[in-house]
């Protein structure tokens, strides 16, 4: 695909649960081929239901979604973009259903035509890239949170998907992990979003990071982002927090 293409074009979208406030609130987005964006903010401000939004796991209140060119409208409609787009769920158990490591890696590739054969040879690829040679006969339900997370990132993987989108790729890893899935990030040719809360994580692996604040994305130079607690869209020009 050319780069600064744009593959995902959201118009208006807004979205809230029945009965509730509003989460997205006429919500525009375009995400451009080629790119790494980050993704912060409050937890409950909308950033996974932005990732259910693309992917058809929730269906908009108002708005336009269009991806790879396509209006999409129905379930029939996500299923291609649930071939081309990885997508990592928040929480690992959510990802993971198969009994062993390698049913669940090989699983996608499976799922996209792939023999039996091509697809445990994939599966134990993305496993050695991942660090986890050796973990294909694994219990998944016995594994640690930090290795249902990386075993779940295997999964997206193994898909060989055009673009990322990744909810928390770094939580309840160590360090020397998260260094691991930095530098295979790094490497990757692909597209993404990322959402973590960990801003020095973002500033390694995106080009830029938007902030989800009171229903609407913020980037560019009116984002100002405090390390320490918290990112906002009044930039680095004087202004009053509420006590």
């Amino acid at each position: 695909m050319e780069e600064d293409r744009p593959v995902i074009k959201l118009n208006d979208i807004s979205f809230k649960h029945s009965g509730g406030a509003l989460i997205l609130n006429r919500l525009n987005f375009q995400f451009n081929q080629g790119q790494k964006i980050g993704l912060v903010g409050p937890n409950g401000g909308g950033k996974t239901t932005f990732f259910h939004i693309i992917m058809g796991l929730l269906k908009p209140s108002s708005g336009t979604i269009e991806i790879f060119g396509n209006q999409l409208k129905n379930e029939t409609d996500f299923l291609i973009v649930r071939q081309k787009i990885g997508f990592l769920f928040q929480n690992s158990d959510d990802q993971l259903f198969s009994p062993t490591v390698l049913e669940d890696v090989a699983f996608g590739p499976l799922n996209l035509g792939k023999t039996k054969d091509e697809a445990i040879k994939t599966a134990m690829e993305t496993l050695e890239h991942l660090g986890l040679s050796g973990f294909e006969n694994r219990i998944t339900h016995k594994l640690s949170g930090g290795e249902k997370r990386l075993v779940s990132l295997a999964t997206v993987l193994a898909m060989k998907p055009e673009i990322l989108l990744l909810d928390e790729p770094a939580t309840g890893l160590d360090d020397p992990t998260k260094a691991n899935i930095i530098r295979l990030l790094s490497q990757l040719h692909l597209s993404y979003i990322l959402i973590s809360h960990e801003l020095d994580f973002l500033e390694e692996i995106t080009d830029t990071i938007y902030i989800m604040e009171n229903g609407k994305l913020h980037s560019g130079e009116g984002v100002h982002l405090h390390k320490h607690l918290h990112a906002h869209p009044h930039g680095a020009h004087p202004h009053r927090h509420k006590t």
